[in-house]
């Protein structure tokens, strides 16, 4: 890890909350889903074949990577990178089975997955110098950690996160922070425009600036989604990845951290601990779309339909 990773990390301390992206975003969506899930302690683990191979994948393309920019990119390209996704997606499978005590896929739908996620790897490794630079890229740190208090005069509650990859330009010293996503098809235009959805890199590069000591002003953020699949037939060329950069001025940050502040500031008291006092509203959404993948849509003791605000 880089010296300027390694001495600003911030140590844990008991009695500190630590609170997700993946939270406020439950939150803003469905307060009582949030309720429910977290204060309540209802929520269960589980696994689906995408975010099982979202993980594997990640975990080889970051080795690559690391591999590329930290030795040199022969070796890198000599790395056996269909047997480690491989071996990856057969970890994180075990693991969630344990977990669940259930299989929750088919060994023709893994077979797929890990074809895909080969072609996705040939690709880049053949187009690797339009996304990467061994000369010019500095790897700073892969799944570099973010834990920052969110309320100035609240040291309890602190966000935490993972950066995928880190980079820094020899030539400039302007950062880039990189999230990997993989996606079926990649991106259109309504995932690109759902502000939670694009928003979590803005507040990670906020808070990194701020835990890191780097000039915010001076940070770059890219959203790097690979494809699974191409459209068939397609009489133009198709790439692998797709780069999506959100907006990510000091209007719009200053809107985000405030938007998470008035979530603390509402959910939690001083110490950290949960408002229980305060009553959780059930968010269904327009045509039940917050709904949709909630572990709890279908618990009428939990959540009872009648209550649900649509719109």
């Amino acid at each position: 890890m880089h010296s300027l990773i390694k001495f600003n990390q911030r140590p844990r301390v008991k009695g500190e909350r630590k609170v997700s992206y993946s939270q406020y975003s439950m939150y803003q969506k469905c307060p009582k889903q949030w309720e429910l899930a977290y204060i309540k302690g209802l929520r269960t683990f589980s696994q689906s074949i995408h975010t099982l191979f979202g993980t594997a994948f990640h975990e080889t393309l970051q080795t690559y990577l690391t591999v590329m920019l930290e030795e040199t990119a022969k070796k890198a390209d000599e790395l056996d990178l269909n047997k480690m996704l491989l071996e990856n997606m057969q970890k994180e499978y075990k693991n969630a089975v344990e977990k669940m005590g259930d299989h929750f896929s088919t060994k023709f739908e893994l077979s797929e997955f890990y074809e895909d996620g080969i072609a996705i790897l040939n690709w880049v490794k053949k187009n690797r110098a339009r996304y990467f630079s061994p000369k010019n890229d500095e790897l700073v740190g892969i799944e570099v950690e973010i834990y920052h208090p969110v309320l100035p005069e609240n040291d309890k509650v602190l966000m935490l996160g993972y950066l995928d990859v880190v980079l820094r330009d020899k030539r400039t010293d302007r950062v880039r922070i990189i999230d990997i996503k993989t996606s079926t098809m990649g991106w259109n235009k309504y995932q690109k425009a759902d502000k939670l959805k694009a928003s979590q890199l803005v507040l990670y590069k906020e808070y990194f600036a701020k835990q890191y000591g780097f000039d915010v002003e001076k940070i770059d953020i890219l959203y790097f989604i690979v494809k699974r699949k191409l459209i068939e037939g397609a009489m133009f060329p198709q790439r692998r990845v797709q780069e999506f950069i959100p907006a990510s001025g000091k209007p719009t940050r200053n809107k985000l951290v405030r938007s998470i502040e008035e979530w603390i500031g509402t959910c939690f008291d001083k110490d950290g601990d949960y408002n229980t006092k305060r009553q959780y509203p059930s968010v269904a959404g327009k045509n039940n779309k917050n709904c949709k993948y909630c572990e709890f849509k279908d618990q009428e003791d939990l959540c009872p339909k009648v209550n649900r605000i649509k719109g």
